[in-house]
């Protein structure tokens, strides 16, 4: 029904106004009393599915990608659609309106999605607001830098949303690697990612006093790195003993695209479909050159059952959703779970 229904009344919209529209329909529709529906429909309650990653206990291998749910707003309500864990963000310390519309465009010859969005957010303290309410659902925090701040004193940033999250998330992803905020892929070089990440985990130590436990931090890295590039992040991730990988996020080259050229050719990070290869070469090559030393979450061009155990059976121990989840519908994180159960990966 989605994909021949409810995706082309979507469709007919500019791509950023469907994304709103999505927000206003699911808390809506929630607020009326369809919780339950769709979580008879999409929830799979099988205990088979639970997974243990970084000291958490996630109640199946699949999440919902940061970017979906920027601020926060309905991380429950997503979680009654299968997911077995929301990633929020990313979030910056200030509020920030994020690049010039237009700035999200679809390529549907692609089944693909370029975005240009930019950090667009209402701030982490905004979004901590709704993060102190009761949530069933685990919930990673995404941070980042704001645009104006220069790339010496992007510490000074994450560290901010770092404290703010803390008390609310169950882990944290270290965004340096989104090729929307100017420099800051810049971060993902040895030196300076290596000060930012032995930093927050200094920090984490410092907040995990007095019985309270510190929260595992996930680097989330590019798919344009070379092999050089993912042995340096396997080396930093050793050095600086952090609990695991993202990988990956959207990227900027534009290679074998169907659609036409005043598509492809926008500014931003291209998700979907083009990626599904890529993201799972640089999961494997994590996994076989680090002889899975550390967990890695697989995401990236997800638009099949088949997709995702790919990626699991490449080394990743958990998958999340973006662009296959508009495209294909929640039906999909579904039948993703019956296929990890059907091929029995525990």
């Amino acid at each position: 029904m989605y994909k021949f229904l409810v995706r082309p009344m979507f469709f007919l919209l500019d791509a950023e106004q469907a994304h709103y529209f999505t927000f206003s329909l699911v808390r809506l529709l929630s607020k009326i009393g369809f919780s339950g529906i769709f979580k008879s429909r999409y929830v799979s309650n099988d205990s088979r599915l639970e997974r243990e990653v970084f000291g958490l206990k996630f109640k199946n291998p699949v999440g919902l990608a940061a970017g979906f749910d920027k601020d926060a707003k309905l991380f429950n309500e997503f979680s009654n659609f299968g997911f077995g864990f929301v990633e929020i963000g990313t979030l910056t310390p200030k509020p920030q309106e994020g690049n010039p519309q237009p700035r999200l465009f679809r390529l549907k010859a692609d089944e693909a999605i370029i975005n240009r969005m930019g950090f667009n957010n209402k701030g982490v303290f905004d979004a901590v607001e709704r993060l102190k309410k009761d949530h069933n659902v685990l919930i990673g925090g995404n941070i980042g830098k704001n645009k104006v701040t220069p790339n010496d004193e992007a510490i000074k940033d994450y560290l901010i949303c770092f404290d703010a999250l803390f008390p609310y998330v169950d882990y944290f992803a270290i965004n340096v690697s989104s090729p929307n905020t100017p420099g800051l892929r810049e971060l993902q070089d040895k030196e300076p990612l290596k000060a930012l990440l032995n930093e927050l985990k200094s920090e984490n130590k410092k907040l995990s006093k007095g019985g309270v436990k510190s929260k595992p931090i996930l680097l989330k890295i590019a798919p344009d790195l070379s092999d050089e590039q993912l042995l340096d992040i396997i080396d930093i991730v050793a050095e600086t003993k952090i609990d695991g990988v993202i990988a990956t996020n959207t990227t900027i080259a534009r290679k074998n695209l169907k659609s036409d050229l005043v598509q492809t050719e926008e500014r931003g990070g291209l998700s979907g479909k083009p990626l599904t290869q890529r993201s799972t070469e640089v999961i494997r090559f994590l996994a076989e050159e680090s002889d899975n030393a550390f967990p890695i979450i697989g995401v990236g061009g997800i638009h099949s059952a088949e997709d995702a155990i790919e990626k699991l059976e490449a080394g990743a121990a958990l998958v999340q959703l973006y662009t296959g989840f508009i495209y294909e519908g929640p039906s999909l994180v579904k039948r993703i779970n019956e296929a990890v159960l059907e091929k029995n990966l525990g």
